[in-house]
């Protein structure tokens, strides 16, 4: 299957780059380029790619006004944000806006292909520790503690275990450790907490776990 994707960003040369380095693959398309997140929008909702290649900081509508417009309309589509910063503050807001992960504008192409393949598939381009790190670098964005979200009574006790271990930034077979399960399990039961909570993949599950406050500051795993 081809992954179609959107190029999103404000410098004409990167974006020849980046559609030169994706046309060069047997399973990738450059479906369109968009020069600020309001065309980004736009073309998202016409051509309907699998993956937006998003620079988070465009004149006008930026990357997390867009990815949250994008997301909106089409769940489908996957979201990874193109930075100059491995933490930035824009970055961080348009992970909790929806997008499945970022990528350095520096990266190699390789590292480029395997971060679309991997959101395309439906996993996160970016470890679940790096986005602890950053959630604990801007935590104080994310406001006092939440009314209690009622998706959480659709979790068992053991969904539970694991959601709050993915929160402190644990690989499946460092959970397997620390809950006594097999690697197997744990991710049957990731798939599940992902479908009842309604979240997109692992980076968007971490998330969750800190704005609800089920990972505390000396749990977190460095």
């Amino acid at each position: 299957m081809t992954i179609r994707v959107l190029l999103a960003d404000d410098e004409p040369l990167l974006r020849m780059a980046f559609s030169m380095v994706l046309e060069a693959q047997p399973d990738m398309e450059a479906v369109g380029e968009a020069a600020d997140g309001a065309e980004a929008v736009r073309l998202a909702r016409r051509l309907r790619p699998d993956v937006v290649l998003m620079d988070v900081r465009m004149p006008g509508t930026d990357g997390i006004q867009a990815t949250e417009k994008i997301l909106r309309d089409r769940r489908q589509t996957r979201v990874l944000i193109l930075t100059t910063f491995d933490l930035d503050e824009y970055a961080f807001a348009a992970l909790r806006a929806g997008a499945s992960g970022f990528l350095l504008k520096n990266a190699r192409p390789d590292e480029l292909l395997a971060a679309i393949r991997n959101v395309a598939a439906g996993e996160a381009a970016l470890s679940p520790r790096i986005t602890r790190h950053m959630l604990d670098t801007f935590a104080h964005q994310l406001g006092p503690p939440p009314e209690e979200d009622p998706r959480l009574h659709r979790l068992t006790p053991r969904e539970l275990d694991v959601l709050v271990e993915v929160g402190r930034g644990l690989s499946n077979a460092e959970i397997a450790a620390a809950l006594h399960l097999a690697e197997a399990t744990v991710k049957t039961h990731l798939g599940r907490v992902l479908t009842k909570l309604e979240l997109r993949d692992r980076v968007q599950a971490v998330v969750f776990a800190h704005q609800n406050r089920l990972v505390s500051h000396e749990d977190r795993r460095e």
